[in-house]
Parts: structure tokens; C-alpha cells; sequence
């Protein structure tokens, strides 16, 4: 899940700022390239200048190396579209001078680390608490040269030694642990939780009072659910029946009984610090293991509810480009379900991890009042919630966490081939989540987060893997014979049957980027040729399936059929892939 985007301020003007300091002195603050932009934290504000020519990622990583603010995981959102092109100049997204962006970073996953010495020194820390022990002895021997030998370090919390590989959020898990660090002399470490859902705004457009602002719309589909009527209890949580021919596998069934037994005990469902919507983890009744995320189509971003303070969405589009508001869980399930669809004869009617690996995922309504409910909780069916429900799979971290030299070639592939599929507008490192087997060492990767996956467009696809050096080798025999059976026709039938009739637009795209990833596979293309052919190389600069997509559009006569269309888009198709080497 990524990091979320923070709430809309009002603009502001310079001569009206406390200045505090800046943030870089480097960048020249009268230089007529220059942009103003003001960062908000928790009440404080910061300004901040950069060139038009600073890349997204120079900008991030700007903000990043700012005193206290460590943590990477952060998006920029600019007139409600995020700037996800890392690489693309600030610019080119259409900011000038005066502008205000969004940007918040989660500092709730970080801990401040109060270290006190024999000395009667003190200094602090800000470290993620999902780095290891091991990070922490580093990062106290760098701020603490000439008073902390590493080498002599050990730390111990209530008398026990400390692995390095131990996580420092298994550790500090109450408001006021001790950890105690013996360097010959005792020293002791104190974790104190940084207040929860700090903010780090950047202001960008301007935004209607909330009374003033037009619902979103609905989404689509049509669903028919369970009952109509409330149990009893205080909570609901059952399965949306979209098919009565439907039998879910047995997985979905358990995850779902679990996670109501769950609510049932009393465990309420937990908020994720990370991502621009509203996700919460489901507990089990033990309240110990973590069994499902549930993500509410009105909490989604720019939705009418959604936690993060997003401004809500005028025209009903999404955070990218060609998807809608609302829809998200129905692009959820549609990813499990198109991954789940086998080719082939099935082993079983209860598998439930498909080719690329994305967890098992249904359509659930859910009511508790440990949701988001902005205009009260009554406990009612105003109040019930629609959303994905999906499987939590236990993993060592994401993607971002580490280089990926280590991750199989075929663990690579299997996620290019569904995004490729599915042209997805949101896959970076911090939706692959990753798993090492204890005993051989191999590591599992399993992609999640899409609910920006099947836009109208292509216009946002983005695809991380491309810069690993994995997407540079050829499929194997294996991922050729699974490209090879891909049929969008069935694939949008399956969705139908699942109760997703697919919209024109979205159709049109599973269907173009199938043919293109069928053609490529024959042709012998690598998944970064085929990726490549989808991605943009910069922000302004159409991708070649866009020229395909221009070119098919124009050389149409009136009147006629989308088959007509398809089959202008694969002769040009082949005709742009008879230059790619």
C-alpha cells in the first residue's frame, strides 16, 4: 500500500509565512526558475523552493533528506492527479510559479528513539519501525561518534539481548518501552510512538468548502447482496452475491467467517497508516494475526469519505488518469479473478492463488463503527460499507525494502505479465510484497494494490520492474504457454459472470494490451520491450501503444464497429512491432 496524500490548505502567501528555514540552501530562492511551495506539519509551516527543471524524484528526495522527515514512502498530488513519474521534471506536470501541491508523508510508522548515556548525553532518533536492531546500532553509532563503540554494542530490552535481525515494532510495542543499549556502561533507550497520522501537506489547488461539493459518483455495478436486513449485533460483515451460480473457494469463505468471528470478539478493525484511502486490517478472534484488508469503495481517494482529507473528486476520475471514483474494489477483485482464471483444466475449484500471485479478493459490505464515518456512526444501513475484502498474506516487507537482484527472474515475470495484461497505472516496488522460504531461500513475490489496474486510458501506466534488470530476459516456455491461452473475450466474460460488467473503455484496454502481450510474447519481446511499448518515456510524450491506439482511431471511417477498431489497432500493431528489436 502506498504512502497516503495529505489534506488541502487554503493557499497561502509568502508575506503572510513564519519562515523557520529552508530546506535547501543550495537552490538560488530568487532564481526565476524557482517555485514556491509550502510545506505544512502539523500546524507549522515550511516553506520550500525548487527549479523547474528538479525532477519529481529530486524533489522527494529534497523533502526526504530535511532534518526529522526520513521515512521514503511519499506522493505529491498536483489538481488531484498524483505525480507518480519520478523521473519527470516538476514542470512538465504543469506547476509554475505560485502553485501549491499536496504531499503528506505517514510518520506514524516511525518511532522516536530518546537515547540517554552514563554520560548524562542525549540525543534522538526517528527510525522506521520496521527496520531491524541491526539498523538501529548503526544509526546510534553514527549519531553518537566518539561516544558509542559499535563494535561493543549490545542491546538488551527487560534483560534480554537483542537479535539484529528483530524488528524494532516487536519490540516497542507500548507507548514507553525500555530498550537498555551496554556499551561497558549501561546506557538506556526509550521508544516513544510519534503522534499518528502526522501530515506533511504541500498546497496546490484551490478547494470547495465540503457542504459545497458535489457527491461522487456511484459506482456502476449492479450488485445484489445477502440481505437487506441488520443482524442484531453491532457489526455485519458478509459477502456480496453478485451470482447466485457463484461458489466462492473454501479460502474466501474461512477469511471471511474469520474475520466476522474476529469482529465478533471485540477486535476492531485497524487503519493502515500507508495508502491515500481507507484500508483497515481484519483481525482473527484471537486478535493476534492479521487475516484481511478491507478497503470501502466511499473512503477510496478523492471519494466522499476517504480518512486521508483528499479534496473530493468534481468529475467523478480518480487519482489516475482513466479510472473512476468508486470503482477501486471492483478493480480489486477483477485483478484476483483475471489471475485466477486458469487456461487450462483446474486442479482444484478451491485454488485460490492464481499465476501472478494476487491474493485471493471478494466483494464484502461490511458495517462497525471503527470505520470513517465523517457525518456520524449510527449503526444502520446508512452506514454500511462496500468494499474488497483481501486475503493478507504474510510477507518479509515490500519490494522498496530491498534491491532486486535477489528476486527470481520468473517472480519478475509473473507480475509483468499481469500488469501488462491489465495495464496497470500503479506499479511501483511498494505494492510487491516479498517472502523468503526459510529453508531454500527463495524468495516469493506476490503483487498488490489495483485498484488503479483496467483504466480507460493508457495514459498512466507505470511499471517499476522496468528499470530491474529481470525484465530484460526473455519468458520461459512456461510463461509463453500461459500468454499464449490469454483471451480477453473469456476474460471479460469471467468478469461479467462475476458481476462486473466492464465498461466500454476498460474493455477496450484489456483487450489492446492482451493482443499486445500475446503479439510481443510470439515475437519473442522481452517484458521490458513490452513494457516499454506501454510506458511513457516521459510525462508529455505519448507511449507507442497510445500512437497505436491514435493511429487506429483516425483511420476509422463513420459507422464503424469496435471489431473494426480492434482490427486496425493489430495491423498497426504489427506494423510498429516489426521495428522493435
Amino acid at each position: 500500500m502506498s504512502a497516503g496524500v495529505g489534506v488541502a490548505l487554503s493557499p497561502i502567501f509568502e508575506d503572510k509565512v513564519h519562515f523557520p528555514g529552508y530546506l535547501d540552501n543550495r537552490v538560488d530562492l530568487y532564481s526565476s526558475e524557482s517555485i514556491l511551495i509550502y510545506l505544512s506539519v502539523a500546524g507549522s509551516v515550511i516553506p520550500i523552493r525548487v527549479l523547474e527543471s528538479d525532477s519529481i524524484a529530486s524533489v522527494k528526495l529534497r523533502i526526504q533528506t530535511c532534518k526529522g522527515f526520513v521515512v521514503k514512502k511519499q506522493k505529491l498530488v498536483y489538481g488531484g492527479r498524483e505525480l507518480a513519474r519520478k523521473d519527470t521534471l516538476v514542470k512538465d506536470y504543469g506547476v509554475s510559479g505560485g502553485d501549491v501541491l499536496h504531499l503528506v508523508l505517514k510518520l506514524s510508522d516511525l518511532l522516536a528513539i530518546i537515547v540517554s548515556t552514563m554520560c548524562g548525553q542525549e540525543f534522538e532518533l526517528q527510525v522506521d519501525r520496521y527496520r531491524n536492531v541491526g539498523y538501529l546500532r548503526q544509526r546510534i553509532f553514527k549519531e553518537a561518534k566518539g561516544v558509542v563503540d559499535l563494535k561493543d554494542q549490545e542491546l538488551f530490552c527487560h534483560g534480554e539481548k537483542l537479535d539484529d535481525q528483530r524488528l524494532i515494532n516487536d519490540i516497542s510495542k507500548n507507548n514507553d518501552g525500555v530498550i537498555h543499549l551496554l556499551i561497558k556502561k549501561s546506557a538506556k533507550v526509550r521508544a516513544i510512538p510519534i503522534e499518528k497520522d502526522v501530515e506533511l501537506s504541500v498546497v496546490a489547488s484551490d478547494i470547495r468548502p465540503k457542504d459545497e461539493r458535489d457527491e461522487c459518483e456511484k459506482q456502476s455495478s449492479e450488485l445484489c447482496v445477502v440481505s437487506e436486513k441488520l443482524p442484531d449485533k453491532d457489526f455485519l460483515l458478509e459477502s456480496v452475491i453478485v451470482n447466485p451460480k457463484i461458489r466462492l473457494p473454501s479460502a474466501l469463505w474461512d477469511m471471511i467467517k474469520s474475520a466476522c468471528d474476529g469482529l465478533n470478539k471485540g477486535n476492531l478493525p485497524i487503519r493502515s497508516t500507508e495508502g491515500t484511502g481507507g484500508a483497515y486490517f481484519m483481525l482473527d478472534p484471537s486478535g493476534q494475526k492479521i487475516l484481511a484488508v478491507f478497503k470501502p469503495t466511499d473512503e477510496e481517494p478523492k471519494a466522499v469519505n476517504n480518512p486521508q482529507g483528499l479534496p473530493i473528486s468534481e468529475d467523478g476520475e480518480g487519482l489516475k488518469k482513466g479510472t473512476r471514483v468508486g470503482e477501486g474494489a471492483l478493480r480489486e477483485v477483477a485483478a484476483y479473478l483475471l489471475d485466477h482464471r486458469m487456461n487450462g483444466p483446474r486442479s482444484s475449484s478451491d485454488d485460490v492463488i492464481g499465476f501472478s500471485g494476487a491474493p485471493p479478493t471478494a466483494m464484502v459490505r461490511c458495517l462497525h463503527k471503527g470505520f470513517n464515518h465523517p457525518e456520524g456512526y449510527e449503526g444502520t444501513l446508512k452506514n454500511v460499507k462496500i468494499g474488497s475484502l483481501q486475503m493478507f498474506r504474510e510477507n518479509d516487507g515490500n519490494c522498496e525494502d530491498i534491491g532486486p537482484q535477489a528476486f527470481p527472474v520468473e517472480e519478475v515475470h509473473k507480475i509483468s505479465v499481469l500488469d501488462i495484461r491489465l495495464a496497470n497505472a500503479d506499479r511501483h516496488a511498494g505494492n510487491i510484497l516479498y517472502k523468503k522460504n526459510s529453508d531454500t531461500g527463495q524468495i516469493e513475490l506476490f503483487p498488490i494494490d489495483h485498484g488503479y489496474c483496467l483504466p480507460d486510458s493508457f495514459e498512466e501506466c507505470t511499471f517499476d520492474w522496468l528499470y530491474w534488470p529481470q525484465a530484460h530476459q526473455p519468458f520461459s516456455s512456461e510463461t509463453l504457454n500461459y500468454i499464449k491461452l490469454l483471451d480477453a473475450e473469456k476474460d471479460l466474460d469471467w468478469l461479467k459472470f462475476n458481476g462486473w460488467k466492464v465498461p466500454i473503455e476498460a474493455a477496450r484496454t484489456l483487450r489492446i494490451s492482451t493482443m499486445l502481450l500475446k503479439k510481443g510474447a510470439e515475437k519473442g519481446l522481452t517484458p521490458f520491450a513490452i513494457g516499454n511499448i506501454m510506458c511513457r518515456e516521459t510525462l508529455n510524450d505519448p507511449s507507442m501503444i497510445e500512437e497505436i491506439v491514435s493511429e487506429a482511431q483516425q483511420s476509422l471511417l463513420p459507422g464503424m464497429s469496435e471489431e473494426d477498431f480492434l482490427e486496425a489497432v493489430s495491423c498497426i500493431m504489427d506494423f510498429h512491432l516489426a521495428k522493435v528489436n
